[in-house]
């Protein structure tokens, strides 16, 4: 979709009906995507509302088309990267039957968080 149509629920004679608030904006069709009461803001902190922002949510800094990427997930302040070193598992082996034994290793990774 490239849009949405804000709506109103009424009735048309005995009908209900779904009219745009902005009474110069065409009807929706059938398959038009409407709304009824706008989205709250998810960017911005809002703890009355139980939103947390998205200061400091990790995010994909290495694709911009990801559903996780930061350009998508930080909502417009831009994001920072950071080294981080991380404990994982590694050279791990099956032992017959049926266990896994790995090691235990450290690795310095980049993680991207989103800015305030």
């Amino acid at each position: 979709f490239d849009g949405a149509t804000e709506v109103r629920l009424t009735r048309i004679g005995s009908r209900p009906a779904l009219l745009p608030r902005d009474p110069h904006v065409k009807p929706p069709a059938a398959r038009d995507l409407v709304y009824l009461a706008p989205s709250p803001d998810f960017c911005h902190l809002d703890p009355e509302n139980g939103i947390p922002g998205t200061a400091g949510r990790r995010c994909n800094g290495t694709s911009r088309l990801a559903p996780d990427g930061c350009e998508l997930v930080c909502c417009g302040p831009g994001y920072r990267a950071g080294r981080a070193e991380v404990v994982q598992r590694c050279s791990c082996k099956f032992s017959w039957c049926c266990s896994v034994r790995c090691q235990q290793c450290k690795n310095t990774v980049t993680i991207h968080t989103c800015r305030v």
